[in-house]
C-alpha cells in the first residue's frame, strides 16, 4: 500500500462522498427556487418549435448537452447533439430554419458557442442558455436565458465542474419532463422510442405477438381418452393441452399438474376421458393483452401458461412462461 492509500481512510473517503453529495444537494435546492415564468418561456418556445432543439456545449457542459439531447429526443421532443467546436468547421449546416438551440455553459463566455451567434440570429432561430452566469454574452443574447448558477462546486479547489453540471443536467430533466407532460407523451410513446429495451418489449409485445397457434397448439376433444391427451402434450411440448368443444370453445385444461395428481389416483389412461380429469374454467386472457399482462396474471395465480382465447371463448392460442422469457418480457 503506498503512501496516498494509506492517508486515505475508510472514514475520510466517506466523509468526501458526503461533502459532495450535500453540496449537490444543495445547489439543486437553490435550483428549484429560481425556476420563474422564464423556465415557462423555455418550455413554450420548444413546443412551438416546427424543427428539432439543437443541444450545444463544449468540455463537461457537451458531456451534458449530449445527455439532455438523449432525453429530450427519447421523451418526444425531437433533438440532437452539435459539438460547438465541429459546427464552427461545417456542421453548423446541421442547423436550419425551424429549429431551436439549447446552449449549456457555465461561464457563458465559451468561445466556440459565441462564435456560431451571428449564424443563429441570421437563421432567426430562439436561443435558450444555460448558464452560470446572467450578466454573460451568451444569457444576454439568448432568446430565455435559465440560470443554473451554483454556489460553490464539489471539488475542493472549486474548480472542477460537479456542481454546476449536476445543476444544469437537473435543468435539463425537468425541461423535458416537462415537454413530455405538456405533450401528453405516454408510457406506449416512450416504448415506441425504446423497441430495443426491456420497457419497451413490456410495452409493446402483445400476448398475439409469442403465442403458440396453429399446429403448434395442443387440443383434443373432451371425450377423447386420457392416453390421446397424454400424446397431444408432448407433441407440442407446451405442458398443456386445451380441452375444447364445439366451434374450439375452451372447456378446460389439462397441464403437467393436472397430470400429477391423476397418476396419483391409479386411473387407467385408455378408459378415463378429457372431461374426468380437465380443470374445468381455466385461466385465459384475450390475444391484444400486453404480454407483460400475462406474466403479471402467471405470477399472480402461480401458474406457468395460459389459453388465448376471442371474445367468444374460442381457443386461438397458447403461451407459457418460456415464450415470455424468451422475448425478454420477464
Amino acid at each position: 500500500m503506498n503512501a496516498v492509500q494509506q492517508s486515505a481512510s475508510d472514514a475520510a473517503l466517506i466523509a468526501s462522498a458526503r461533502r459532495t453529495l450535500d453540496i449537490e444537494l444543495n445547489a439543486l435546492a437553490a435550483l428549484a427556487t429560481r425556476l420563474d415564468p422564464r423556465f415557462a418561456a423555455a418550455c413554450r418556445a420548444c413546443l412551438d418549435c416546427r424543427g428539432r432543439v439543437v443541444v450545444m456545449g463544449m468540455g463537461k457542459s457537451g458531456h451534458i448537452a449530449r445527455k439532455i439531447a438523449a432525453t429530450l429526443a427519447s421523451t418526444g421532443t425531437p433533438a440532437f447533439f452539435l459539438h460547438a467546436a465541429e459546427a464552427g468547421h461545417g456542421d453548423i449546416g446541421m442547423i436550419t430554419r425551424g429549429d431551436l438551440l439549447l446552449a449549456l455553459s457555465n461561464s457563458g463566455e465559451t468561445a466556440e458557442i459565441l462564435a456560431l451567434l451571428p449564424h443563429i440570429k441570421r437563421l432567426g432561430l430562439p436561443l435558450i442558455a444555460l448558464t452560470g452566469n446572467p450578466d454573460s454574452t451568451l444569457a444576454r443574447d439568448a432568446t430565455v436565458h435559465l440560470n443554473v448558477a451554483v454556489n460553490q462546486e464539489a471539488c475542493p479547489h472549486n474548480l472542477a465542474p460537479t456542481a454546476s453540471t449536476t445543476a444544469a443536467l437537473a435543468m435539463g430533466d425537468a425541461l423535458a419532463v416537462a415537454l413530455l407532460e405538456a405533450r401528453g407523451f405516454s408510457a406506449d410513446d416512450f416504448a415506441r422510442s425504446h423497441p430495443g429495451g426491456a420497457l419497451g418489449r413490456r410495452l409493446l409485445l402483445h400476448v398475439e405477438d409469442l403465442m403458440r397457434r396453429g399446429e403448434d397448439l395442443p387440443r383434443v376433444h373432451p371425450h377423447a381418452p386420457l392416453a390421446q391427451g397424454l400424446l397431444e402434450m408432448t407433441r407440442t411440448g407446451l405442458g398443456l393441452t386445451a380441452v375444447t368443444g364445439e366451434d374450439d370453445v375452451v372447456l378446460g385444461i389439462f397441464t403437467d399438474g393436472d397430470l400429477r395428481r391423476t397418476l396419483d389416483r391409479r386411473v387407467d389412461v385408455h378408459a378415463v376421458t378429457m372431461e374426468q380429469v380437465m380443470t374445468r374454467n381455466p385461466r385465459t386472457i384475450a390475444p391484444r393483452e400486453l404480454a407483460a399482462a400475462a406474466a403479471h396474471l402467471m405470477e399472480q395465480h402461480r401458474i406457468t401458461a395460459l389459453l388465448v382465447v376471442d371474445g367468444s371463448q374460442r381457443l386461438i392460442g397458447a403461451v407459457n412462461v418460456h415464450d415470455l422469457m424468451r422475448a425478454g418480457v420477464v
